[in-house]
């Protein structure tokens, strides 16, 4: 494989291009002790080995330290993995070795999460935070029905810390009140319901 390019990350880094391709990132180091050097060559073995002894290894350490932090899902990881410019190759065997250790496990992180934001986000939030974090749409449906979440009365909470009273708010602070809810996700009903007052749709 001919090596097309060496593109410097930080200046202890560089970004390796194989065939136009980019492969993957060492330290000035590696590059010395693999003699690797633009428009060189880099042998199959080499280039095996490289991955199997450094990349592969960096990204599952540099995965776990990640975890160190706060729970990931699976897709959340390989985002930031592949932000370390870490090749699919190596991400796949960090994800691999983390499923196996039970590290990353998008149906418990799922469930933890609707358990403990389930008080305090609206079930469309909890649907869509979820959905941005990479979990599948009947696994959201399953878990939002195991765990009912009472809207009605987050919004309760939320009015009072608001000091709203039916009878003496005005009108447009109860729509004002009304249009954030409705940003944070609760739904027109629930929303009436709570506020015991008339509003149209069109207050969001």
């Amino acid at each position: 494989m001919t090596v097309t390019g060496i593109v410097p990350l930080d200046k202890r880094r560089s970004k390796v291009f194989l065939e136009e391709d980019f492969a993957f990132v060492l330290y000035k180091g590696e590059l010395r002790r693999y003699h690797i050097e633009e428009g060189g060559e880099l042998s199959e073995e080499a280039y095996r080995e490289i991955m199997a002894l450094i990349i592969c290894k960096r990204a599952r350490e540099r995965a776990v330290n990640i975890l160190k932090n706060s729970d990931k899902t699976e897709l959340e990881l390989r985002r930031k993995l592949r932000d370390g410019f870490y090749p699919e190759e190596a991400i796949d065997s960090a994800i691999r070795m983390l499923k196996d250790y039970r590290y990353v496990d998008d149906e418990n992180y799922a469930t933890r999460y609707v358990e403990t934001q389930g008080s305090k986000k609206s079930k469309r939030q909890l649907s869509f935070d979820l959905e941005r974090k990479g979990i599948d749409r009947d696994t959201i449906t399953r878990l939002l029905e195991d765990n009912p979440v009472d809207e009605e009365s987050q919004i309760r909470d939320f009015l009072r810390k608001k000091h709203y009273e039916p009878d003496k708010t005005e009108q447009k602070e109860r729509a004002k009140l009304a249009a954030a809810l409705g940003r944070k996700g609760f739904s027109f009903e629930s929303i009436k319901r709570a506020m015991a007052a008339d509003f149209d749709e069109e207050s969001f």
